[in-house]
């Protein structure tokens, strides 16, 4: 759903997480993300360009902008998948008070 909705429903499902996630608890997205240094693939492009012309709001997000959204939450694991879509694994770190 990152990379499929608007940025403000992003926001609001890392604040819901944050929320309900206790101490330890991860977070699992799923799907293709911009990563610092390493190639997305062409078929991600193309399927960004594509989200694009349906909404130019959506599309492939920062996965850094992601992991900085998710206040009060690290980056536990990456794990490669096939097609440039990994799983990115958030573990909550403390509650929010």
């Amino acid at each position: 759903m990152v990379y499929i909705s608007l940025w403000s429903t992003t926001l609001g499902l890392l604040a819901g997480a944050a929320r309900l996630l206790r101490a330890g608890d991860p977070l699992f997205l799923h799907g293709p993300f911009y990563r610092a240094g390493q190639p997305t693939g062409p078929s991600n492009e193309t399927f960004d360009a594509s989200l694009k012309t349906r909404n130019p709001l959506w599309g492939l997000r920062n996965g850094v902008t992601v992991i900085v959204a998710a206040d009060g939450s690290t980056l536990a694991r990456v794990v490669q998948m096939p097609a440039n879509n990994p799983w990115v694994v958030l573990q909550r770190n403390s509650l929010q008070t």
